[in-house]
């Protein structure tokens, strides 16, 4: 059986894709990798680097199989509707305008979740939406609004019908509802955070990351908050001893900046 030379494969990914490999989970990503490498037909991890330098497909397939773009519309609709609720009941009566960053945007679903909640309670927002994302493909599909029906199951039918447009058996997002959303490329990992956000929403992306990993991006995030904003993460992604990020729990997967 072949050893595959994960090193240098690591190595490369950063040197051509500008991608962190050695961040995520190592079980986990030699899993994967071995799966996406067989499916592409390559026996060694050299010969499937040369695969992905000379085809775009199979570069695309790679970077969207590594970065997992796998989301839906208010995804975990329970939690949703908890943060929706302190959203409009607590947050947008301790600040005039609210500044809100979805981060690992994927394709878009969650930041125009957010831009309808933004919508149907006409809260005042500082600026657009920023949603960010590393992968240049999945923001050009996120930039276009168009979405399956089985990303939209957790919409409700009246907002089906007040936001979306059939055709073609896709769904076509409302051009406001589009318009409230700014799309911008950012790596969690080696980019810089701004700063003074009321809302940050970083669901269903940190667990794939190491632990020290993990924690540093929960920290320069609870840096990125103004003190009284809120962080929400996924439904697997308890933040243990969030005092140790200036953090509090307010409901379940949901944070607020105290200090």
């Amino acid at each position: 059986m072949t050893t595959l030379n994960y090193e240098y494969f690591y190595t490369w990914v950063e040197a051509n894709l500008n991608l962190q490999l050695d961040a995520y989970k190592e079980k986990q990503l030699r899993r994967r990798i071995q799966t996406i490498m067989k499916q592409a037909g390559a026996k060694t991890l050299e010969e499937y680097s040369t695969l992905i330098h000379a085809n775009a497909g199979i570069k695309k397939q790679f970077l969207d199989y590594i970065t997992i773009n796998v989301t839906e519309f208010f995804r975990n609709k329970d939690l949703f509707d908890n943060f929706e609720h302190l959203l409009v009941t607590d947050l947008s009566q301790k600040f005039d305008s609210i500044s809100i960053w979805s981060a690992a945007c994927s394709i878009g679903a969650e930041p125009y979740s957010l831009a309808m909640i933004v919508d149907r309670h006409d809260l005042p927002l500082k600026q657009n939406i920023i949603a960010t994302d590393i992968d240049d493909t999945i923001l050009a599909k996120a930039k276009t609004g168009i979405f399956r029906d089985n990303e939209l199951k957790n919409v409700s039918l009246l907002d089906k019908t007040k936001y979306f447009k059939e055709s073609d058996k896709t769904f076509v997002l409302d051009e406001r509802i589009k318009n409230k959303v700014d799309f911008k490329k950012h790596d969690l990992i080696m980019d810089t955070y701004r700063k003074g956000f009321h809302v940050i929403v970083c669901r269903n992306v940190t667990i794939y990351f190491k632990n020290e990993i993990k924690e540093d991006i929960y920290r320069r995030m609870s840096q990125s908050l103004v003190k009284g904003g809120l962080l929400f993460t996924g439904a697997t992604e308890t933040i243990y001893q969030p005092d140790q990020y200036g953090l509090r729990k307010v409901a379940s997967f949901i944070y607020e900046k105290i200090n």
